[in-house]
């Protein structure tokens, strides 16, 4: 089976429809390392080839890269065989000195200032500006993004008054005439999914990472709130940031930095389980997740392709019903956690 081949999911109440499985183009930011140019249009035709039709980038992204790659890329396919998500919020200015401009986090990426604007002028810019660097006419669905207060601080008050008060209105209005077909918000911690996400009405929530194979706190609290409005929730960071791919051996990536001893105790706990049942880490991350009844789709990314077809191997990988009732029995998940049969 390729990513052409698997099932759609529907997005809340709205008529579209997602593959589970997409591709999340983060990476192609240069978030950790310097991704080349052939490297970054390698991966996505690799992801294509393996029948993803499914992507989603964002302005923050390496500071505009990831949308301009992403763009370049889909701008020769035909528009009615993917679909494509982005999101708003910030936008992008030349820096008063590019010279001296520090593109931190990011290793990489370009010399664009970011600005946050929630409200409906900033929404509509925002919106505009991505169409530009993605070098489409339409995109399929928004996504508000980082509206917490981990990036805003003593801000996040005003930030949110400007989506409630006007900037939900340009999201309505862009849906309504058809421009987008779905709009939602993504959420990085469990407080944001129960104290933010209620603030405006959503057809889905991009969860980043308060619902992973290691955290999912929010099942009986921000999880089940979003089940309770009948919106979705698409999984941005399935592999919590890394370690869920390269184990207790790897570099340890949690969360966008360095895993807890709590965590890492975790992680072998959920290896030693998967060596007993002949189950891949990566498998059970990514299938676990989907169990979830709201969850439309999982977007793991990928700098090479080799990664990405791995992922998709790993989404229709046979995973013993044991393996999952040995991890309720430890304590390594919620014991009324879905499951896939």
């Amino acid at each position: 089976m390729t990513g052409a081949d698997l099932p759609r999911r529907r997005i809340g109440q709205t008529a579209l429809q997602v593959p589970v499985f997409g591709f999340g183009a983060a990476h192609l930011g240069e978030l950790y390392s310097l991704v080349p140019e052939a490297q970054s249009q390698a991966t996505l035709d690799a992801a294509w080839q393996a029948g993803v039709r499914f992507y989603d980038t964002a302005p923050w992204y390496g500071r505009g890269l990831s949308e301009h790659r992403l763009g370049a890329f889909l701008r020769s396919k035909p528009r009615g065989e993917f679909q494509v998500t982005t999101k708003v919020g910030r936008t992008l200015h030349r820096p008063r000195d590019p010279s001296t401009f520090d593109r931190s986090p990011w290793t990489g990426g370009l010399n664009f200032e970011v600005r946050f604007d929630y409200s409906y002028d900033g929404i509509m810019r925002s919106y505009e500006q991505a169409l530009q660097r993605i070098a489409l006419d339409t995109v399929d669905a928004l996504v508000i993004h980082d509206l917490d207060a981990g990036f805003h601080g003593d801000m996040q008050a005003t930030y949110a008054d400007q989506l409630v008060s006007s900037g939900i209105k340009a999201l309505e209005e862009l849906k309504a005439a058809g421009d987008v077909q779905a709009f939602g918000m993504g959420i990085n911690n469990n407080l944001a999914l129960e104290t933010v996400a209620p603030l405006v009405p959503l057809d889905f929530c991009l969860v980043a990472m308060p619902y992973t194979l290691l955290d999912h706190a929010s099942l009986h609290r921000g999880m089940a709130a979003l089940q309770a409005r009948g919106v979705s929730a698409i999984i941005g960071a399935p592999f919590a940031s890394g370690i869920l791919v390269t184990g207790s051996k790897g570099p340890q990536h949690y969360a966008y930095g360095q895993a807890s001893a709590e965590i890492q105790a975790r992680v072998l706990g959920l290896e030693a389980a998967c060596a007993a049942h002949g189950v891949a880490l990566p498998a059970a991350a990514l299938q676990f997740l989907l169990a979830h009844p709201i969850v439309a789709s999982v977007i793991p990314g990928g700098v090479r392709g080799d990664e990405v077809r791995q992922n998709l191997a790993s989404l229709q990988a046979p995973i013993p019903a044991a393996f999952w009732a040995e991890l309720k029995d430890k304590g390594l998940i919620d014991p009324v956690a879905p499951v896939s049969a």
